[in-house]
């Protein structure tokens, strides 16, 4: 069977105000992506495509789960995450609005960042909110055309963003869902007759156990 399999990257600095501060991985980060290649060579899934966005942490994740045997992992741009930091900043800026210092903050904060920046209110942002849209749509179209299973290591808002194509999710939704995924989650998509199928979010089999608990991290 073909499908693809999207996996967020490890838990990054979390720590971090700014893009490139925030585009590496935490010791624990390392590890959990350590845990799921575990996982994934225990199981004995075969993937005969895989993929990574181009930033640090991508690589880094990519890097760490291993999966001994296969080929090294395509870089595509269209899997890495929108600037996330750079947005806030410039909504900060332009409209007084500040950026989350907790993640009780990001709740309310996500949905009025996203709702601005698909609007067009925030000026000279990095890439507009339908740009994003299309690259991660494109890139979702052209590897469920393909042949195999696909793991792909990307991260939240991607993640996220494939799910309100798929679903159809409001700005809210698409918010919610993003804050949602967790670091090193699988979720998976079942390429159906030209479209895509969401069969699994949010999975996480290799932090399961009791003793791996501390490491379900967001951020």
């Amino acid at each position: 069977m073909s499908y693809i399999t999207l996996v967020r990257h490890g838990q990054a600095n979390t720590e971090a105000r700014d893009e490139d501060s925030y585009d590496r991985l935490s010791d624990l980060g390392t590890q959990q992506a350590q845990w799921l290649g575990q996982h994934l060579a225990r199981t004995g899934e075969v993937f005969p495509r895989l993929y990574s966005g181009t930033l640090q942490r991508h690589r880094e994740t990519a890097a760490a789960i291993g999966l001994d045997g296969h080929a090294e992992p395509q870089m595509d741009a269209r899997f890495n995450e929108m600037e996330f930091f750079t947005l806030a900043t410039l909504y900060r800026d332009q409209h007084g609005v500040p950026i989350p210092e907790d993640r009780e903050d990001f709740t309310d904060h996500l949905p009025r960042l996203f709702t601005a920046w698909q609007a067009g209110e925030i000026d000279n942002p990095p890439e507009s909110f339908q740009a994003f849209e299309t690259r991660v749509r494109d890139g979702m179209e052209e590897i469920g055309a393909g042949d195999g299973r696909a793991l792909v290591v990307t991260s939240g808002g991607v993640i996220g963003m494939a799910m309100r194509i798929t679903l159809g999710l409001d700005l809210m939704g698409y918010a919610r869902a993003c804050l949602a995924v967790e670091n090193t989650s699988l979720s998976r998509w079942l390429p159906l007759r030209g479209s895509l199928a969401l069969t699994q979010f949010n999975a996480l089999p290799h932090l399961e156990h009791p003793e791996r608990q501390f490491a379900r991290t967001h951020l």
